[in-house]
């Protein structure tokens, strides 16, 4: 025992630190079994450890090609050619490549050309020319249209970031204006059903859908948009009949994959959606913040915990403010016709937060079964509720009660805030909980104070424009006022009413 304990203290060890060739040999190996998730993760960490290596750089890229992600590849193979090795010339075919894929048809033709010109007969010139002359571009008149293409393409990527935006007036214009000038460019056609849906006019969405399907049957993001819409006008029958369709098709590209599991998600088919988010994750697609949302959403719906639990997370790291509750927390908008949605109103009003228990009330007012949640065994006690809760309950049982009560006039006003605030997001297809919880904190601050409250529709278009400011989400006074049928100059009056009592 004595030997052995000498020998071990004055043996050596050697700490094992792993380099950026271990990680670049240990993504080449799992690349080599396709299993493109663990190649993305071991090469990133290589570069890491070895920033100015153009093969780890390269490598990586390539990753990034096989699993969709074109924009994120081109970048790291300008970075090579700018920055790490200009004579890795190769990285010109595979940025046409991308560019292919992405449907920037002449920046690939320049970059396959730019390859050939610089290594007449390197490894890639066969796949280079083979590009070129699927690209087809021959002559001027060919050289035009893919220009054409490339601006299209730009105007749908500006509406598309509108929409984001909530710009849907400036949206819906830049889309016509591209469908006036390509009027065979479905992708516009789409994205202008949604900002029509969005706007609240059903009708004009609905009926560019039909079109769409009828000049160009089988498109996929037009019947996942017709599901959507379908959803929220409780549409079932044609909304099941529809999504069995859609459980037969099998999308090659990762934006239709995406586009199908989400769909699946909002609708509520988790398995579906489980089955092609999950799918495009394994295969090494890193997504947005929507695509890690619905993930989320389907992975815990169908028992995989786990992976709902890290899509959480990395949708909290991507945007905290829309991480701000679990889709299996909160019911984020009960419908209040419902009786089954009784469950997520009664835990509203129980909530720690009082917005939250306002907003509970607030959806009470709206039920075709007031009687039902009020005679719950699980509905608070009254004595448990705060005095500016009670008057709002006393408010939407007034003709129950049949009694005067306090602040009446001001409660009455935030009441009818709160409806148009409701209808619109809900007729737009949005999420109503933020807007409503943003709202009701002005409801607790404002009450007791002497506060104008002569403009409902003001107040609301003052809350709303507020609310997108604070969530990044710019939209102009101009826009607001325009969409509230208001003068510019009574939203700012309002604006200065509402952000005062937030102070």
């Amino acid at each position: 025992m004595k030997d052995s304990k000498a020998r071990f203290e004055k043996a050596k060890i050697f700490p094992f630190i792993p380099t950026g060739e271990y990680y670049y040999n240990k993504g080449l190996k799992a690349y080599d079994r396709f299993d493109i998730n663990k190649a993305k993760k071991y090469l990133k960490r290589a570069l890491e450890l070895e920033p100015g290596e153009a093969m780890i750089a390269c490598q990586l890229a390539i990753v990034y090609t096989d699993a969709g992600e074109y924009s994120e590849s081109n970048k790291l193979l300008f970075m090579i050619l700018n920055e790490l090795d200009e004579g890795m010339t190769e990285c010109h075919y595979f940025i046409a490549n991308n560019f292919a894929h992405l449907g920037m048809f002449t920046d690939a033709f320049k970059h396959a050309q730019m390859y050939l010109e610089v290594d007449e007969i390197g490894e890639f010139s066969i796949e280079a020319e083979e590009l070129m002359h699927l690209i087809g571009l021959e002559d001027d008149d060919n050289l035009d249209s893919l220009v054409e293409q490339d601006e299209m393409i730009d105007q749908l990527e500006t509406s598309r970031l509108l929409l984001e935006r909530g710009e849907f007036i400036e949206a819906v214009k830049m889309l016509e204006d591209t469908i006036e000038g390509y009027p065979e460019f479905w992708p516009a056609y789409n994205n202008l059903a949604l900002a029509y849906f969005y706007e609240g006019d059903t009708g004009k969405a609905a009926g560019i859908l039909e079109k769409v399907l009828e000049n160009n049957p089988g498109n996929l993001h037009a019947l996942c948009n017709l599901a959507v819409f379908l959803y929220y006008e409780r549409e079932t029958d044609q909304l099941n009949e529809l999504l069995t369709a859609l459980d037969k098709v099998q999308p090659m590209l990762f934006e239709h994959r995406y586009k199908l599991g989400a769909t699946f998600a909002l609708t509520g088919k988790n398995e579906q959606a489980y089955f092609w988010l999950r799918q495009i994750q394994k295969y090494g697609y890193d997504g947005d913040e929507g695509f890690h949302y619905w993930l989320a959403k389907a992975a815990y719906f169908t028992g995989n915990n786990k992976v709902a639990n890290q899509a959480w997370e990395t949708l909290i790291k991507m945007n905290p403010e829309q991480a701000k509750i679990e889709p299996w927390n909160v019911k984020d908008h009960p419908d209040p016709r419902n009786s089954e949605d009784d469950a997520a109103v009664l835990k509203m009003i129980r909530s720690e937060r009082l917005e939250e228990r306002l907003y509970g009330i607030f959806l009470m007012s709206l039920s075709t079964h007031i009687k039902e949640i009020l005679s719950h065994p699980d509905f608070k006690r009254l004595e448990d509720f705060s005095f500016s809760e009670k008057l709002y309950l006393a408010h939407i049982l007034k003709d129950r009660l049949k009694a005067s009560i306090p602040e009446e006039k001001f409660i009455e006003k935030c009441h009818e805030v709160a409806i148009i605030l409701y209808e619109r997001f809900k007729e737009a297809g949005l999420h109503t909980r933020n807007i409503l919880l943003q709202w009701f904190s002005f409801y607790k601050q404002g009450l007791g104070e002497k506060v104008p409250m002569e403009n409902a529709n003001a107040l609301a278009a003052a809350t709303e424009y507020i609310w997108h400011k604070q969530s990044h989400n710019k939209k102009t006074q101009k826009i607001i006022a325009e969409e509230y049928g208001i003068s510019q100059a009574t939203l700012r009056k309002y604006i200065k009413v509402v952000e005062e009592v937030w102070q």
